[in-house]
């Protein structure tokens, strides 16, 4: 059975960081692509980033350009989020997604946790 546990949410002030983890277990991690996507409350899911299976290749939505970095330690199956300069418009619950191909479709979705980001 394939859990993607993501860790470190919470609340911070404007201008912030926060470092979110995502725990992936029950699937090869190096064989899979991961991502980042965020849900504002009553919009769309929408995609953040995305990293390939061998760190090589990264991609971010504009907005967070230049202030988000996504990792991975393919030893400790875990991918990271590190967030910094966060505003308030960043406040969603951030979910962590497995996939076969960096452009590929979500196979696999976490439950998420809560960022939220007070002015």
């Amino acid at each position: 059975q394939v859990q993607l546990v993501e860790s470190g949410g919470g609340l911070v002030q404007t201008g912030g960081s926060l470092r979110l983890s995502c725990a992936a277990s029950g699937l090869t991690f190096r064989d899979f692509a991961m991502s980042w996507f965020r849900q504002a409350p009553g919009k769309e899911r929408e995609f953040v980033t995305a990293i390939s299976w061998t760190g090589g290749t990264t991609s971010y939505t504009d907005s967070v350009k230049g202030r988000f970095t996504i990792s991975r330690d393919n030893a400790k199956n875990t991918v990271y989020l590190q967030m910094n300069s966060l505003k308030p418009e960043d406040t969603a619950v951030y979910i962590c997604a497995a996939s076969v191909s960096i452009k590929g479709p979500v196979n696999y979705w976490g439950q998420g946790t809560q960022v939220t980001v007070s002015s």
